[in-house]
């Protein structure tokens, strides 16, 4: 004998559906980092982007700061927002 709630069978078909739509919203070759000092923002940004100098400087900031025990799951960059979309938008040219 079971009992059937459907609270629950639609919550986990909405948290499935969430994870499945998060994977998605990262295109292939690309990478997420969040990007901050104290209120942290997500980026989504092309794996190229590991071949630049510059921006493979900014990591080596990153890691000296946080390690690489990142708490939020992905790669944390400790500047402000507005430093790192210049950054982008010098790579992107």
């Amino acid at each position: 004998m079971g009992f059937w709630i459907p609270g629950i069978v639609n919550a986990k078909k909405s948290l499935n559906h969430s994870a499945s739509s998060k994977t998605l919203e990262i295109p292939k070759g690309h990478f997420e980092v969040y990007v901050g000092k104290n209120q942290k923002k997500r980026f989504v940004i092309p794996v190229s982007y590991l071949n630049e100098p510059l921006f493979l400087d900014l990591l080596n900031q990153a890691e000296e700061e946080f390690g690489y025990g990142h708490p939020m799951g992905c790669i944390t960059i400790p500047c402000s927002e507005d430093s790192f979309v210049h950054l982008t938008s010098c790579l992107s040219v």
